[in-house]
């Protein structure tokens, strides 16, 4: 029998996270982003859900070559562009849109040989300091790139700071409508924060906005907002199940470095899920787990290969009881946010979807039933 340590994807929650933004962002086109394979969820699994986008955007040719295997046929944008000349080979070859960010990108296009004019998205750097020429450069850049026939549109393109916190997007909204205000070409601003928050606002929606973290089920300003604040449902179940129990008292402590001391007779089991696994070794005592539906705590220190948990709420539990460390119970239909599991490592949800190891069994729930 494998390891009981499973991620289960869920398109279903996908497909009503997608929806949640074209609420939340009337009238534009939906880039999603589909980076880090997909945030973690495979891009194959997370293609099921969100078939009804109206473009994706990735980091990698790579991933751009998984999706259009997948048949996609609609847009798809380099989200950082190329990163070197040979690049813009694969991106005529496969047509995708891909972002300009610097000279030595323009001075590649230039000197590329093709049949088939590039669309590019124009970055701006309005205050992000990454990527993206600065507001007194930007116009200069435009020039070039619209003097070449190697270019057949330009869009622009740049990326809020702060969407998700009181500074907020007018600082580098307002640079960026100066900036491009007479300029011809789609715009696309909005992350996931930027379109729940503000995508009622025509500005700052612009033409495509870029839904990332919200589309896999994580608040994008959580703990001021929560998952379900927002109406999302998360897209990927960490799962395990119970393998060992051991009966404490008073005194005993728990795991490395004894962190955790019993104050009186306590139940505690033993779950196939460590740090090797992706689970934060940050995570301490108390960091929320469920076991068989019901919500108990973490207990001591993440191991490589094992944690413990309290099962004093939960006398019911034995070997092969289930536990959820985040996401949705198939048994018994509880939910554990990501993001209550990242606040207590310290960390975001983004971390955690990425971070699981190539030794966990992805599955999405809908494969079994395809004919």
């Amino acid at each position: 029998m494998p390891r009981p340590i499973l991620a289960t994807i869920h398109p279903q929650a996908l497909r009503h996270n997608l929806e949640q933004v074209r609420r939340a962002a009337p009238d534009a086109q939906l880039l999603c982003v589909a980076k880090a394979n997909a945030y973690g969820h495979g891009v194959e699994h997370a293609f099921q859900g969100l078939r009804a986008a109206d473009g994706f955007a990735v980091l990698e040719i790579a991933e751009a070559q998984r999706l259009r295997a997948l048949d996609w046929r609609g847009p798809i944008l380099l989200l950082e562009g190329v990163f070197e000349p040979r690049d813009l080979e694969l991106c005529s070859r496969l047509g995708l849109w891909h972002t300009v960010h610097c000279d030595a990108q323009i001075d590649w296009l230039a000197a590329h040989k093709t049949q088939v004019p590039h669309r590019v998205f124009l970055k701006m750097n309005s205050g992000m300091n990454r990527l993206g020429f600065t507001p007194e450069r930007f116009r200069s850049a435009w020039a070039r790139l619209n003097a070449l026939p190697q270019v057949e549109e330009i869009s622009f393109i740049t990326h809020f700071s702060d969407a998700d916190g009181p500074r907020g997007t007018a600082h580098q909204l307002q640079v960026f409508e100066q900036t491009t205000h007479d300029l011809p070409g789609e715009r696309s601003l909005s992350n996931s924060a930027a379109a729940l928050l503000q995508g009622t606002r025509e500005a700052v929606r612009g033409d495509w906005v870029r839904p990332g973290i919200v589309l896999y089920g994580s608040s994008p300003d959580y703990p001021t907002h929560t998952a379900d604040h927002w109406g999302l449902q998360p897209a990927m179940s960490l799962t395990s199940q119970i393998i060992g129990t051991q009966q404490l008292h008073a005194g005993d402590t728990v795991g490395y470095g004894s962190t955790f001391t019993a104050e009186g007779d306590l139940r505690l089991g033993v779950v196939a899920c460590g740090y090797a696994d992706g689970y934060p070794r940050l995570c301490g005592t108390g960091t929320p787990v469920l076991v068989n539906g019901v919500r108990t705590r973490l207990l001591g220190r993440v191991s490589m290969d094992m944690l413990c948990v309290d099962l004093t709420p939960v006398p019911d539990a034995q070997l092969g009881s289930e536990v959820v460390l985040w996401g949705r119970s198939p048994r018994h239909g509880s939910v554990l946010s990501i993001d209550e599991v990242a606040a207590a490592a310290g960390t975001v949800g983004y971390e955690l979807m990425c971070a699981v190891a190539a030794r966990v069994p992805v599955v999405s729930d809908e494969d079994a039933l395809r004919p």
